[in-house]
């Protein structure tokens, strides 16, 4: 029974540990006004990093060993820590799915950057089809909430694209 409860306080600290992951990466982005589209990809690529690693350390030999002995004891702590791991398979998911998506976006990013407005609009057209194609398929990024996020920094790159071309023309 002590070992067990050591296992509990334990498993406890990684529930507290894990859900202030969890609700840090549920915070609303503070980002630049004028940041441009690829920082979406970089930010969902950080975040599957971050919850990647954490599920490889839940999925690991000694957590599952320490779970399976709680679950032979019928330790009440286990509920929690299911209704956790849960939450964090689903962030995973999200987070590759979305840069699985945002990935299929990356081709335009240099040229919105780089191109003159004129040979910038040539390329608008595809990229709004793309940007429909996410809408319409992936199952976690068509939120209102991602798309405006999106379009703001696509317009964003634009905007910065035409300031730079006035600028040195």
């Amino acid at each position: 029974a002590e070992i067990t409860e050591k296992l509990e306080e334990g498993v406890l600290i990684w529930i507290k540990q894990i859900r202030q992951v969890l609700v840090e990466s549920e915070q609303i982005r503070r980002e630049a006004d004028d940041i441009g589209p690829s920082a979406e990809l970089e930010y969902w690529k950080a975040r599957m990093s971050s919850f990647n690693s954490l599920l490889d350390e839940i999925k690991s030999s000694r957590v599952k060993k320490i779970i399976s002995i709680l679950q032979a004891a019928r330790s009440k702590t286990l509920k929690q820590w299911k209704e956790l791991d849960g939450k964090v398979t689903i962030a995973a998911n999200e987070a590759k799915d979305n840069v699985r998506y945002l990935y299929t976006l990356d081709k335009f990013f240099g040229p919105l950057a780089e191109a003159s407005p004129v040979t910038m609009m040539e390329h608008v057209p595809s990229l709004m089809n793309t940007v429909c194609m996410i809408y319409c398929t992936s199952p976690y990024y068509n939120t209102s909430e991602h798309m405006t996020s999106l379009l703001l920094k696509i317009t964003n790159q634009m905007i910065n694209t035409c300031k730079k071309y006035l600028c040195e023309g």
